[in-house]
């Protein structure tokens, strides 16, 4: 089994290694980028509303925008987008509704709630006694996880956010954003990231996938958001195997399986800010600030995915053998590992 890698990614590569990664990366983010993300990013969510009013208004348009993101979890996007449309997706008043008007008394707070451990297909939870009669099995979402997920996040917004989510995210991001340094931008990530990670079913992937976004439009109206949200990232299998197929874990001394160690020292997150500090997300967009590691994720997402360019992945190549894709624009620098 790999061990788990103990230093900084890159630490003692060579510069050869360190160049072939930046190379590599740099040239699937020309090849996959979209240059109009933001725009696209901004449109959307401008058509959401999400910060429009103030308080608990604004924030049940966030903790919507948050719980259906987080549905996209362990499933491909479109299986995940058709079973909102027909199943229906967090609504805040819904789940409002289920808390007060409740009679299991795990729904008491945000502490009390994490003893629920409901699940779907057994139908039981931590409560059976109270099950018949408890709001949160009424919504049909794709499994329990998510059906505790919209619970627990509602409560954490009321109980620790004292109903603003987006106040608080001003707050943490204020206070851990004093003082300068290499730390600074790692300890507003931790700021925000930290406490919601106790939010049943939001991992620290989830979190990059579902907060990065937000925060990256967000910098409209508070450009620390903007700063954070760019440097969050998300480590799917597509990501972590290119990254291993390439030979760029390797070569930055950072072998590891996919899993918790994706965000731990020197796991696939750190290897990519690493990257992306060498690669001057400028030039895709002058718009884009300079250090965009969430950019580059997404690009090598979607040079890998079958919804975008389809060519790194599973279904293109035998997991035990090396890429035998001519047609892949980096065939003939890649190191082609098999996994």
């Amino acid at each position: 089994m790999a061990a788990r890698p103990r230093m900084p990614a890159f630490e003692s590569a060579s510069d050869k290694d360190l160049n072939y990664a930046i190379t590599m990366v740099e040239t699937v983010a020309w090849l996959a980028g979209q240059p109009n993300y933001l725009d696209d990013l901004r449109d959307s969510i401008e058509a959401l509303r999400l910060f429009e009013s103030t308080g608990r208004p604004r924030s049940a348009n966030v903790y919507e925008w948050l719980a259906a993101t987080a549905n996209y979890q362990g499933i491909s996007d479109a299986v995940a987008r058709n079973y909102m449309a027909d199943h229906g997706r967090p609504r805040w008043r819904a789940v409002a509704h289920g808390v007060n008007t409740g009679s299991c008394p795990l729904l008491a707070s945000y502490w009390h709630f994490h003893g629920c451990g409901y699940r779907k297909g057994a139908h039981r939870c931590g409560r059976p006694d109270l099950i018949a009669a408890c709001p949160v099995p009424a919504h049909q979402f794709r499994n329990g996880n998510l059906n505790q997920l919209a619970y627990s996040l509602f409560l954490f917004i009321r109980d620790i956010a004292d109903g603003d989510l987006v106040g608080w995210i001003d707050r943490r991001l204020g206070e851990a954003g004093i003082g300068s340094g290499d730390e600074r931008l790692t300890r507003m990530v931790d700021a925000i990231i930290e406490p919601l990670s106790g939010v049943h079913g939001l991992s620290d992937k989830v979190l990059g996938m579902a907060l990065s976004d937000l925060l990256v439009v967000g910098n409209a109206r508070n450009p620390l958001w903007g700063e954070v949200g760019g440097s969050m990232i998300a480590i799917d299998t597509l990501v972590h195997n290119f990254l291993t197929r390439t030979g760029i874990l390797k070569r930055a001394g950072a072998n590891h399986l996919y899993g918790p160690h994706c965000y731990g020292p020197g796991g696939c997150a750190a290897v990519l800010k690493r990257l992306s500090r060498a690669i001057d997300a400028r030039q895709f967009n002058p718009e884009f600030p300079k250090f965009f590691p969430r950019y580059i994720q997404r690009a090598i997402w979607s040079f890998c995915a079958e919804e975008g360019l389809d060519v790194c992945n599973g279904r293109r190549i035998k997991d035990s053998r090396r890429c035998a894709n001519r047609d892949c624009r980096l065939f003939q620098a890649c190191d082609r590992l098999a996994l």
